[in-house]
Parts: C-alpha cells; structure tokens; sequence
C-alpha cells in the first residue's frame, strides 16, 4: 500500500484529502520549527524514510527547510525519485509532482 509521508502535521489544516493517495504518515509534530542545528532533524527523517519507494509520495507541508530535508531523503532511498503532494488553492485539490532528479537516460526540456 502506497504511503502519504506528512512533514510537519498542522491541526488546523484538513489533509484528510491526501489520504486518496495512501496511508497518511505523520513525521514531525507540529510546531517544529529548525533553527540552527538541523542534524537531529536531518537524523529523524532519514531513518523515517528509509524504506521510502516509487509509490510513495512527501505531502509538502510545514517548515520549508523541514520539507526540503524530507524530500532529500526520500530521494536519497530511492535513486533519486520522489512524488511530492502539492496542494492547488484554485482547485482545491492535491497534485503528484514527479521529480526524477538523476533523469537517467531522459532528454532535457
């Protein structure tokens, strides 16, 4: 079963929508905010992610360098693929956005 990795949970916002996608996995408490040490953080996320694969997806949600993290690695655990969620304010809705970051064998836009 596909997995929803949450960054950074935020009790006021529904995410109950992303859940279309897989299982929703929370993996910072809300409020986590990085500041001058992100090794700890940079720690958490990689063993969280470890198993991470091509059916899962990053739900790009609460602190900006905290998302960032996450979707190194989660690229890192898988050749350097990684589906972020994104959510659309006009369509209210959520989107994949494929990143393949090594483009293997793909011609350049």
């Amino acid at each position: 079963m596909a997995r929803v990795f949450v960054v950074q949970e935020n009790p006021n916002v529904n995410i109950l929508a992303a859940g279309h996608y897989g299982e929703l996995i929370p993996l910072l408490k809300p409020g986590k905010q990085i500041t001058l040490s992100s090794a700890p953080v940079v720690r958490l996320l990689k063993s969280k992610l470890k198993d991470y694969s091509d059916k899962d997806f990053i739900l790009a949600m609460g602190d900006p360098v905290a998302i960032g993290i996450a979707a190194i690695a989660a690229s890192d655990n898988n050749n350097g693929k990684v589906n972020i969620l994104k959510w659309d304010r006009e369509n209210k809705a959520y989107y994949n956005v494929f990143i393949d970051y090594y483009q293997k064998g793909e011609n350049d836009v």
